[in-house]
């Protein structure tokens, strides 16, 4: 274990001893966050996806509790208490009081639902370290109880692309969120120092190794301090049913069922003739996905090839892009990152995730961490008091998206 799990760890063991919950010989499964490189709001567009697992983590300690309850303590959130209730017993959809019980709550409803036989009740205790909002907190969570209630079920599912669709029915169907299967895919199979490659016109995984660099580098969140409501409330719903609106006009005239079946300059210059003067928001959002597009395969070459200062270049346009043509940052993200491309030695930054709030995220080299951290501290506050003090910098590690061992000794 990293000094980082140990930690972890103990958090996590006095607060099952104050809870009267019986974790100290079960095992702890840790599930990652996710820094996406490509194509961020892509997934909902049919675009190929590629990313990392990073060291910000889920950690839960469980164990079989021997009855058909289950019983969740968080670290995190402990004004909430024990959130105890029957296998198979959890309350409808969208019912649930905004809480983190939702997501083990949606869990249960969705095995349930898809057929599994899930009656062994678990106690377990969570901690958590990931940023609010931009390196995909909730699909972490929802990805780390699936795989802990189908384990001690004793339920393996050879397929673990099935495993991303049920955490994204948590997310979709049991909570509302209307998330795609981005951050599930980059955390489940995320593996330490390689970028996670998907494509999902035959849902196939393949992972490209960083090539030789003469730099050494580190991936960045810039954490804003701000809340971010679920996608549910956001822009990014709004951003989803625009180009959700725009596929359906657009099968009117041409033989397409995402945005990112629109791939030839001549295909996307005849959708901007025949529709950028009645849609302009609608043609701005094809254009950051076309040429988004093309800038993830530039990317990919630069990433095998060691170039990390192109992969920083294009980082940094897409960023551009999704504020100006996507529209889907905020003011805090966007501070951020004003203050992020003043230091020498960040190689591109942007906003993450869903977009209004939560986390940037920046490619810095490894030298440049300490100025990055100055400059945040020192300028963000001055745009932005109100969050003075709850902004953080986390330069983090490409990892596992999934790792799992006994409390009492590493598998």
């Amino acid at each position: 274990m990293t000094e980082q799990d140990k930690s972890a760890v103990e958090k996590i063991i006095s607060a099952a001893e104050k809870n009267g919950l019986d974790v100290k010989t079960g095992k702890i499964r840790r599930t990652s966050s996710r820094f996406c490189l490509g194509v961020e709001h892509g997934d909902y567009n049919g675009t190929e996806l590629f990313g990392v697992g990073t060291d910000r983590f889920i950690w839960m300690a469980y164990k079989p509790n021997g009855t058909n309850k289950n019983r969740f303590f968080s670290v995190n959130f402990p004004e909430d208490g024990i959130v105890e209730f029957e296998t198979g017993k959890a309350p409808e959809p969208k019912s649930v009081p905004d809480s983190w019980a939702r997501f083990p709550l949606g869990v249960d409803y969705i095995l349930h639902r898809e057929g599994f036989n899930i009656p062994t009740g678990i106690d377990a205790v969570l901690f958590g370290n990931i940023p609010g909002g931009g390196m995909s907190r909730s699909a972490s969570l929802s990805l780390n109880l699936i795989l802990t209630l189908l384990e001690i079920n004793q339920i393996k599912v050879e397929n673990q692309h099935y495993i991303v669709d049920l955490a994204q029915m948590v997310e979709n169907d049991y909570i509302g969120s209307p998330c795609g299967i981005l951050d599930q895919t980059m955390i489940l199979f995320a593996k330490e120092g390689m970028g996670t490659h998907y494509n999902p016109a035959n849902r196939s995984i393949k992972y490209i190794p960083l090539g030789k660099s003469d730099e050494e580098f580190r991936i960045v969140s810039l954490d804003t301090g701000t809340v971010r409501p679920g996608l549910e409330k956001s822009t990014y719903k709004i951003r989803r049913e625009e180009c959700d609106k725009f596929v359906e006009l657009l099968k009117t005239e041409f033989d397409i069922s995402c945005l990112a079946d629109v791939k030839t300059q001549e295909f996307y210059d005849k959708i901007i003739d025949n529709f950028g003067l009645l849609y302009p928001d609608l043609c701005d959002r094809l254009d950051y996905i076309f040429h988004a597009q093309q800038r993830f395969y530039k990317m990919i070459d630069a990433w095998k090839n060691g170039d990390i200062k192109s992969v920083g270049k294009i980082f940094r346009k897409d960023g551009h892009e999704l504020r100006d043509k996507y529209k889907i940052s905020g003011p805090e993200l966007e501070s951020m990152c004003d203050i992020a491309r003043t230091v020498p030695g960040v190689l591109g930054e942007r906003m993450l995730g869903g977009g209004d709030k939560g986390a940037a995220g920046a490619i810095v080299r490894a030298n440049s961490i300490e100025k990055l951290k100055y400059a945040i501290e020192t300028a963000y506050p001055r745009s932005h008091p109100d969050f003075a003090g709850k902004s953080a910098v986390h330069s983090c590690k490409i990892v596992d998206g999934v790792k799992e061992w006994e409390i009492n000794g590493e598998r």
